[in-house]
């Protein structure tokens, strides 16, 4: 009798014990297909595509040739976490929904356009807003002109790229002039093409990760303060403490071919706006 309980006993606990395996399988599956539909939903709303955790070679590359500056110098980024780039600019109508205002030069160009005139500061707090009304995490902390970013770069929210990683979106796992070309017209619109104006988002040659316009269109604003590249490997960086100017990248609708390429490498003051100036964003990888 006692080795017939015995038995019962231990059948009960195998039951059991897989009853909560199951039950446990079941929920994770039910997390998982909450979280792709959310991921979804939110590609509709500004669609992305993802770069892989990895080590890259950014700055002076073969692909650059002799158009190399002084500040762009060679070395690798090793960046820990996946991330999810736009895949385009942020247009007029996405900031518009948004902000409720359009600050752009070029409205005529048409909601498809990418919204320029913006400031740094415009940037990161519609990087907030989009982040609040689509329910993530708000990436920045903002208090007048210091903005601070809490969760680095494991904020689940909308955020500006780092240059790291906006030079790596930008090369496209390629070593090319341009973001996805060597052929300037086939990747930009630029200073000899553009008519002296935007034009709509994907109408060039995506690059490699399937990304449009980070060559040409407008500029698109960095989270980092400006400073001098290393030659050493470095992870995940994020830029120097402090700083006068933030670093904007990606050439424009009138810059030079030479200022259009993918290692090119400028900055500003971060309340500066101008009709060549926008932005992209990214998130970290869920």
């Amino acid at each position: 009798m006692k080795k017939t309980i015995l038995t019962f006993s231990i059948l009960m606990s195998l039951a059991c014990g897989g009853l909560f395996q199951n039950q446990q399988a079941e929920e994770a599956r039910l997390a998982e297909e909450t979280r792709l539909a959310e991921e979804a939903r939110l590609n509709t709303v500004y669609p992305m595509k993802k770069v892989n955790a990895g080590t890259y070679t950014i700055g002076c590359t073969p692909g650059q040739g002799s158009d190399c500056d002084d500040d762009e110098t060679k070395h690798d980024v090793i960046l820990t976490q996946s991330y999810l780039v736009g895949e385009t600019e942020v247009t007029q109508g996405l900031y518009q929904e948004v902000m409720g205002t359009n600050p752009s030069w070029f409205t005529a160009c048409g909601s498809e356009c990418p919204v320029e005139t913006v400031s740094w500061f415009d940037a990161v707090a519609f990087s907030n807003a989009l982040s609040e009304r689509e329910g993530l995490p708000t990436c920045y902390a903002i208090s007048g002109e210091v903005v601070t970013m809490p969760d680095g770069l494991h904020c689940g929210g909308f955020r500006l790229p780092t240059e790291a990683e906006w030079e790596v979106a930008a090369r496209g796992g390629q070593d090319l002039k341009y973001s996805g070309s060597n052929n300037i017209d086939e990747a930009a619109w630029y200073g000899e093409n553009s008519s002296n104006t935007t034009h709509p988002v994907r109408q060039k040659k995506p690059n490699g990760f399937g990304l449009y316009d980070m060559s040409g269109n407008v500029l698109e604003w960095c989270w980092d303060w400006y400073g001098s590249y290393g030659t050493t490997s470095v992870t995940d960086p994020l830029g120097p403490d402090v700083g006068s100017d933030r670093v904007k990248r990606g050439g424009s609708w009138n810059y030079s071919p030479r200022s259009t390429r993918a290692a090119f490498r400028y900055s500003y003051t971060p309340s500066f706006r101008y009709s060549n100036l926008g932005l992209r964003l990214i998130r970290s990888s869920p």
